[in-house]
Formats: C-alpha cells, structure tokens, sequence
C-alpha cells in the first residue's frame, strides 16, 4: 500500500480512504460492504471471518435478480460445486444467454453457504438481463458458453493495474493480485484486507469514464443494486453487501428514501429464466476462454480445502502454510505422472522444484510461493535443457493438474429441466461417464450386438440436437454414403455445462430427447420446401439412424408428394439412393418389416426415369454426377428388373440418344449403359466414338468427354476391344499440339476409372499399337537438351573419322556399292 502514491494520484488515494472509512466498514450505517474478485479463496476466508465479526441479519450479492429462488438449490448439501445458473432472455433486440460460475471458494457461494447455515436470508441483487451486454444477440449455440455475469475485463485491464504491475515487477495481473492479496494479504487483519482489496479495485475503476462504463452496461447494474441495498436497509438493521470490488465504491450510500422498487429486473423489457446446472474446472478456467475470476481453478480449490481444514480447528495462523502445503502435494503428482510417461523425471528434481520454489517466494517477497513460482520450480527442475515444444511435457501435465477434471452436481430440484433428466438419466444407463471432463471414446459393433446399437442411436439422437456432445470418428458414414464395408463405429464424447445448457434450449421441443429429436425433425422437415426430396429423405435417413422409427412412417406421405414435385433429376436420384440404402440396412435401422420403403425406392425409380429426356440441358458441372445416376439406375434395372422397370429406362435411353443436343459425356455414358442392358449395339459404341474422334475439330475436341462417359459406364470396352484404343491413338497422332495439351486433364479423368491392373493390361495394348513393349514405354523421356547435344557429338565425331579416313563417306559408300561404276 505505500507504494500506491507513486502510481496513482494521491487525491484519489485520500478520497478511497476516506470512504473506506466512512462509508464501507462503518456498521453504524446499517451497511457493510464486502469487496471481493470473483473465484478468490482469500476473499472468501476473510468474508466468512467477516460474516462471524458482524453478524448481519441479511447477506445480498452480486447476481441475477431473478436467480434469488434458486440459492436454496445451490446451497443444498447435495449441490457440490463446481456449479453454474445458467441465464436466458429475449427481447425485441435479441436473445441471448450467460453463465454465472460458482465454485466451492467462490465468494459468492461462500456468502450464500454461510447464510444458509446461520438461517438468515440471502439475496442476489444484479440485474438479470446482464447477458445483454457481453452475450449479445446470438444464434443457437451460438456465443452463450463465451458469456459470464463475471467479466473482470476493467479491473484486469486499467492502466492502474498496468502500472502497478511494472512498480512491482509482476509480470501480470494475476501475478500481482495472487502476491498482494491471495498470499500476504490471506494473514492480513480482515478489516485491512477488505481496505487492500476496495483501494486496487476503486483505483482501477476511475482510471474509466462514465462513458465507458456506460458501454459496458455497469452503470445501469449499478442503479439497480443500489436500489435492491436501501431497500434491505429500510428491511434490516444489519445488511452486508458482497459485490465484485470494482462496483462497490459505486454502491456506497447515501440512499434515497424512496426510490426504484428493489428486485426491478429486465423483465418489463425482456423474457428471462434462469437454471441451475453442472460446471467443469476446464470451463471455470480462465485461461481456457472463460471471462473472469482466478485461473488454475483446482490449485486454488486445493488452496481453500487447506484453509477450510485450518479453519475448522481455528483462525489461520501465520504458521500454518496452506500454499506450501498445495505445492509439496502437485510436486509430487507431477514428478509421479512424469515418470508414467517415461519422462526422466527424479525424487530429487522434484525435492530441488521445491527447494526453488521456497526461494524465489522469498526473492519475490512472499510469505509462501504461489502458482507462479511453482510454475517456474516445474521450468527449472524438470525441463531438460532447452525449452521447446518437444520438451515442454513437464508444463502441460503441470497445467492439467493446476485446471482439474471436476464437474460439479445439482441437487434434485422441481426446477430441473425433464430433458436434462432424461439425457442423463439414459446416458447412464447405457454407462457413459457424465462424472468428469475430458474426452471419452466408444467403439460400437452395431451389427453384432443390439446394446451397441441402441447406443450408437443415442450418439446419432444427441449429435441431431446438441452437436457439441458426440463425434463420430469412425465408422460407416451414411450421409456421404463411405466406409459403408466398416461394421464398427468409433466416437468420442465429452460432457460440460455447454451441452446442458444446450439440451435447456432444446427443451422446447419436449421433455424427453427422443421427443425432442422427432419434434425438431417434424420441424425441419416443414421448413423444407416441398420439391426438395432429397433433403427430405436426408431427414427421413436422420430418423432412421436415431432410432425415431415412428417419426420415418410419418414422413413417408410427403416423401412421396417431394418426389412428385422434384424436377431435377439429381435430386430425385439422391433419394433414390439413400432410399436404396435404408431398404438394405433395414434391419439395422428398425424398418424390416416396414413395406413403405421398397415402394417410395420404385417410385423415385420411376420419376428418375421420367426426367431422363431433359439432360439435355444439363450443366457442365453437373454432368460427372447425373453420370453417376444413370449408372445407378442401370444397377437396380440390372439387379432386380421385376421391382425397378428394366424396360422402361431401355426406352428411355433410347429416347435420350436419339437427341442430337445431348452432351457428350451424358452420350457416352448413356450409350455404355444402353449396351449392357441389351438395348443397343457394342458397335455403336465405337461407331459413336469415331464419330467424335474423326469428325469436324471442334467435334473432335469433345472426344475425350465422351470418352469419359464411355469408361465411366464400361470400361471394359478399351480392356476387350482394341479399336476404340486405336481410334484414341489416331485421335492423339492427328490433334496439333495445343489442343492435346487442352485435352489432357479429360484425357485423365478418362482413365481414372479403371484399376491399376486394368491399366496395365491398357499399357500392354498401347504398347502393341506402337511394337514396342510396356518397359520401353514407362522409361523417362529423353529431354530435348540432350538430344540436341547428342546429335552435335555425332556430327563432329562423323567429320573427325572422316578426316583421317577411318569412315566411308556417304559418297564413297554410294561409289563403291555395288553395280556402280
């Protein structure tokens, strides 16, 4: 504290004085204010011991009006922290939701603890619409898990703290607040403890105009608070005020006496609601994204354990070392993980870490060492060498323990959410680990054994609702039908308050998840327009796989109208397609007995067909994927003729070749199929062929499309049949040279459909065509450079012999030929 004269004026140091003590520890007033930062076990021990000194008749804190019903579910013995109300509202600007953490030393939590076992009332006093300004309009699932009722972004940031940070050589401001207040200020007298925090906490917050606080939404939380405290006070002779220290100088009285009625909310303005649900110390975590409050949320909870035990048996005495004690103990797991993971890790660096942590505690003038200064112990004793990435093992096993893996629970309530019940409920059930963070995986043979497959519908059900729960990472992937051979599938999943908070925002769709499931699939599926069958079936496949039986007979009917009003042939045959699918894993679906499914199939079959005659007009981009289709028809005529009407796609192909605008690679394509269903001529193949190689330039130019076509549908045309090879090597020796160059990437594709011993047995008949062999062929070209360089030798070698007449030369090998004269 005496160095606060060298970075803040001293007129602003006189005032914070003086309403420190007039004004914040001045019980005759009726009102004491308790200034805290979020998530501080310091704050919370000296609150409790402030609690005890004055005894007041009601505790208010810092937090969502409307959320006041709720403390008694937070402070139930079956509630175990880490704990979250989750906080909704919607207005005409927008909707959007935000998180208010507690943990077990929060000193929130603390003051409602402790007013429930003294059996005085506590209340929250913050407006509830708070999210509003950090959340903001948001979509679903969207920006609510980034949003906290605790956002300390001033306070951290001030130029104060900036600069008070550089006076004591702390390298941050939570460096600054854990050597100040956490560790010399946890054996402080209460009352100079509460003088420490308001002065940094006053000091940061008028280094900000009311302009920017304003922005930030705090001078309207203010105005509210306010009104909540002279309204306790005309209640109660003795009221304590816990609040976050950068509002508490803004809360201090006079009050009017009659003002804005206490527990005003934004619900004038907005919809609100607030939920008690599950937190994780990886969310609580400041340093993974979370807005506010002391990071290393497990150290500092082993922190307040220590300090909870000591007090038990007593106030903390200055003897008593709950840092030191935190250390020895994450030394100890730290060094014991490290040599599990075969790092070279000894009982003696890990006694060294410790001794190096006792010293620079003292070199940085702390009573113990801190978070800091075991992170630098754990630098120094156990990273080997340099510190890089390859090394730097030690650190995140380190940064593991410091976070933790704990996830709190609520106690049963009547406020619970059914399909948050639900979902928990039947994830344990089906034995999925809920109890801890971090991810879990899952391997399902959902073939073999039916328990794996109901589970593997209940990852598809979940992953339709809250995405964020479940991965699929392996397995048959049904919607870009791949991996369909794989009869296991893997995924991995992970529970936090997001997926809760997630599964309360689907709880407008029921009560249970399936329900939900299916009435936001009923929903999506009226939102779909009605000629887009394929995304329509893409719903009804969804269904399948979640398990929702009842919800694909339901949509059977507008299946059918889709595929009566779709007039796009790829949209019709993606139906088609999928429809393929589920009729052959209808047992693995649940649909064996269903009779819908092979008639929906025949009748996208028949609207494919009908659409046969506008390809024409189909675009170049499209043209690969109708190729695509035209063999899947020809695949189920093939198969089963007496279902899908073999007949009647001979007839119209036949119709579609007949036309003189169809596209080249659609004709090829077309013509193959035609060929192997029976209905046209082999010949005509090549007749086509020649048609296109042989014909005007510009026809020419379009052979290697057809081609594409031809080797999309059968290939084994150019395997069995020599002269379409041929005609391509006519095609290939006439073109000029910046045409083949143009033609070569369709050329490519051409042949990308055959295997590589197809290709080979291609190679073999090239190579014939040219009399020569496969090996002469695949050896690398000669490059121009050489040949001319080879050819100059030549010349010079020729007249050198020829000088010294060790050659005939051409004349005199004519001369003396025989027959000459």
């Amino acid at each position: 504290m005496d160095r606060l004269m060298d970075v803040a004026p001293s007129e602003q140091v006189r005032e914070i004085e003086r309403a420190f003590a007039e004004q914040v520890m001045n019980e005759e007033l009726g009102v004491v204010f308790f200034p805290v930062r979020h998530h501080s076990p310091a704050c919370s021990h000296h609150l409790l011991a402030m609690i005890g000194q004055y005894r007041p008749d009601i505790i208010l804190i810092e937090g969502p009006v409307n959320a006041t019903e709720l403390i008694p579910i937070l402070t139930d013995e079956a509630t175990v922290p880490p704990v979250s109300l989750y906080c909704t509202f919607e207005s005409e600007e927008g909707k959007a939701a935000y998180y208010y953490p507690l943990l077990s030393y929060s000193p929130e939590y603390v003051a409602m603890k402790e007013a429930a076992r003294r059996g005085i009332p506590a209340r929250f006093i913050d407006l509830d619409d708070y999210g509003r300004r950090v959340a903001g309009e948001h979509k679903e699932g969207e920006q609510a898990e980034q949003a906290t009722a605790q956002d300390e972004t001033l306070l951290a940031g001030s130029q104060f703290m900036e600069a008070l940070c550089s006076n004591l050589n702390c390298r941050s401001f939570d460096e600054l607040w854990e050597k100040m207040v956490e560790i010399n200020g946890l054996v402080a007298d209460t009352r100079e403890f509460v003088r420490i925090v308001f002065t940094y906490c006053t000091l940061s917050r008028m280094c900000y105009s009311d302009e920017q606080l304003g922005q930030f939404g705090d001078l309207e939380r203010e105005a509210h608070m306010r009104a909540c405290i002279a309204q306790a006070v005309a209640e109660y002779g003795r009221v304590l005020v816990v609040t976050g220290g950068f509002h508490t100088y803004a809360l201090l009285p006079p009050y009017p006496s009659s003002g804005e009625p206490a527990g005003r909310a934004s619900s004038d303005r907005a919809l609100t609601a607030a939920y008690p649900m599950v937190y994780t110390f990886m969310e609580a975590d400041r340093l993974n994204g979370y807005a506010s409050g002391m990071p290393y949320v497990n150290y500092y909870d082993q922190i307040w354990n220590q300090m909870h035990r000591k007090r038990k048996s007593g106030p903390l005495q200055l003897r008593e070392q709950p840092y030191t004690d935190v250390a020895a103990s994450l030394l100890a797991q730290l060094a014991r993980q490290l040599r599990q993971s075969e790092e070279a890790v000894s009982t003696s660096d890990a006694i060294e870490a410790y001794r190096m942590l006792h010293g620079l505690a003292e070199l940085r003038g702390k009573r113990e060492g801190g978070v800091f200064e075991l992170q630098d112990a754990a630098l120094s004793a156990f990273v080997k060498g340099e510190h890089t990435l390859a090394t730097d093992q030690p650190l995140q096993q380190l940064a593991l323990l410091l976070t933790g893996d704990k996830i709190g629970t609520v106690a049963p309530n009547k406020l619970a959410v059914p399909i948050v019940e639900d979902f928990k409920a039947r994830s344990a059930q089906l034995k999925l680990q809920l109890n801890v963070t971090g991810k879990h995986s899952k391997t399902l043979d959902i073939y073999a054994k039916p328990q794996h497959r109901l589970l593997s519908q209940w990852f598809h059900c979940i992953s339709f609702l809250v995405g964020e729960f479940a991965t699929r990472q392996a397995g048959p992937d049904w919607v870009a039908y791949k991996d369909m051979n794989l009869v296991r599938e893997s995924w991995s999943y992970s529970y936090s308050s997001r997926i809760e908070a997630r599964f309360i925002e689907c709880s407008i769709y029921g009560g249970t998840v399936r329900e939900a499931a299916a009435r936001k699939l009923q929903e999506q599926a009226l939102a779909i327009p009605e000629h887009h069958s394929s995304e329509l079936v893409g719903l009804l496949l969804q269904a399948g796989l979640m398990g929702l039986q009842e919800s694909v007979r339901s949509l059977y009917e507008r299946v059918e109208q889709a595929l009566h009003a779709d007039a796009q042939f790829l949209s019709i045959c993606r139906s088609l397609n999928t429809l393929v699918r589920m009729r052959q894993h209808s047992r693995l679906l649940g649909l064996s007995d269903d009779g819908q499914l092979p008639r929906l199939a025949q009748e996208a079959y028949r609207m494919a067909l009908l659409q046969l005659p506008h390809l024409t007009e189909t675009h170049a981009d499209e043209q690969p994927a109708v190729a695509q289709s035209l063999q899947l028809l020809s695949m189920l005529a093939g198969s089963e003729p007496e279902r899908y009407e073999r007949d009647g796609l001979h007839q119209q192909l036949d119709e579609l070749l007949d036309m003189a605008a169809l596209p080249p690679l659609l004709e090829g394509s077309a013509i193959s199929i035609a060929a192997a269903l029976g209905s046209r001529s082999r010949e005509e193949i090549m007749q086509r062929a020649k048609g296109y190689i042989r014909g005007t330039p510009d026809k020419a130019k379009q052979s290697a499309l057809y081609l594409q076509g031809v080797c999309a549908s059968a290939r084994d045309v150019f395997l069995y049949d020599s002269r379409l090879l041929s005609e391509l090597n006519h095609l290939i020796g006439e073109l000029p040279y910046d045409d083949f160059i143009a033609m070569v990437p369709e050329l490519r594709l051409a042949f990308t459909h055959f295997t590589p011993v197809e290709s080979s047995l291609i190679a073999e008949k090239v190579a014939a065509l040219h009399q020569t062999t496969m090996y002469e062929l695949e050896l690398p070209a000669v490059k121009e450079r050489a040949l001319i360089e080879a050819r100059r030798m030549d010349e010079a070698i020729r007249k050198e012999f020829a000088a010294w007449k060790l050659i005939l030369s051409r004349m005199d090998r004519r001369s003396a030929a025989p027959g000459r004269c």
